[in-house]
């Protein structure tokens, strides 16, 4: 039985620290495409975002627009802070606290997925203010 819980305790010592390393790099794209929204850098936010949202918004520019219109308390913000954050496979789902420019607090829930050359990227966003019912 000792062995057991030792070998339980050695395990999760190697699952903990990956899935902490899997949340910092989810965080780490986040953040990366967040400061390409604020230099207006729509080449680079759009590289941040997975095939499946490529192909709805086939060119950068047409991806920027479709963010700062539905998606203005991302695309511009006086804060942004990470909650809480779930993995699974290769997936990664991370709540994120935003204040807009108007002082309104909204969540957003990104979801991002681990690609075939091993980067993340951002699969989707679902942006509701605070307080509202999911």
């Amino acid at each position: 039985m000792r062995v057991l819980i030792l070998l339980a305790a050695f395990l999760l010592n190697f699952i903990v620290p990956a899935l902490a390393d899997d949340v910092a790099n989810a965080q780490s794209v986040i953040r990366a495409q967040e400061d390409a929204f604020r230099r207006d850098d729509a080449p680079a936010a759009y590289s941040y975002a997975a095939p499946g949202i490529r192909e709805m918004f086939p060119q950068a520019d047409l991806f920027m627009f479709m963010v700062q219109h539905s998606y203005a308390p991302v695309y511009r913000h006086r804060s942004l802070d990470f909650g809480e954050a779930r993995a699974a496979g290769s997936q990664i789902a991370q709540r994120v606290h935003i204040v807009d420019d108007n002082g309104e607090a909204w969540e957003a829930l990104y979801t991002l997925e681990q690609q075939s050359d091993g980067s993340l990227k951002i699969t989707g966003c679902r942006l509701l203010k605070a307080g509202q019912a999911v």
